[in-house]
């Protein structure tokens, strides 16, 4: 019997087009495990650490990071964000699927990855707001943040989605629904490769 690699899933977009949505929805599916993040932002209302984020401090960070503990890691928003490589490491060598809700400076740092593994599991896919005006509406309606912090997620976003082209796949983002509904099928497709099996 042919066993496979895990899918490594990269999910990029700007904030508020829905990659976050569509990450933790492919997890709670059981479709992937959703790789938590390390961060030294402050947690949100209803976040809990380790369920969806790992909340630490800027020197726990910068230990992690000196000691090359990240596949990548970022500072975004005046925040610091990384992945720890033994945990996406090891899912894929199980033959289990993995999604990262990334920005557009982490995907570049994975794609840069020597790893062999990390290589021949990369899938990345940015999602695109319909039009500014949306991203806009859904910044807006979050509710979580002052109309500053709006206006520079809206300025940061326009910068990110200039590097869509980077990607391999790119999804215009409409309903939730029929968003998860394409990401799925990408990602089904994907663990149909032949080079994934071994």
């Amino acid at each position: 019997m042919h066993q496979r690699t895990g899918v490594l899933l990269l999910v990029s977009g700007p904030s508020g087009s829905g990659k976050t949505t569509l990450c933790r929805r492919l997890a709670r599916d059981g479709e992937a495990h959703y790789s938590i993040s390390c961060t030294t932002r402050e947690a949100r209302n209803g976040e809990v650490n380790a369920r969806d984020y790992y909340f630490i401090s800027r020197e726990e960070f910068a230990t992690e990071a000196e000691a090359g503990h990240f596949l990548e890691h970022a500072e975004v928003h005046e925040n610091l964000y990384g992945t720890l490589k033994s945990e996406v490491l090891e899912f894929l060598q199980r033959g289990d699927d993995v999604v990262i809700d990334i920005d557009v400076q982490g995907a570049d740092q994975v794609r840069a990855c020597e790893d062999s593994l990390i290589k021949a599991s990369l899938v990345d896919l940015f999602v695109m707001p319909a039009s500014e005006k949306e991203l806009r509406d859904r910044l807006a309606n979050r509710a979580t943040d002052a109309e500053e912090v709006i206006t520079l997620r809206l300025r940061n976003a326009l910068e990110e989605m200039s590097h869509a082209g980077r990607y391999k796949y790119q999804l215009i983002s409409g309903s939730k629904d029929d968003d998860y509904a394409r990401c799925k099928s990408l990602l089904v497709a994907e663990r149909l490769r032949v080079s994934r099996f071994r």
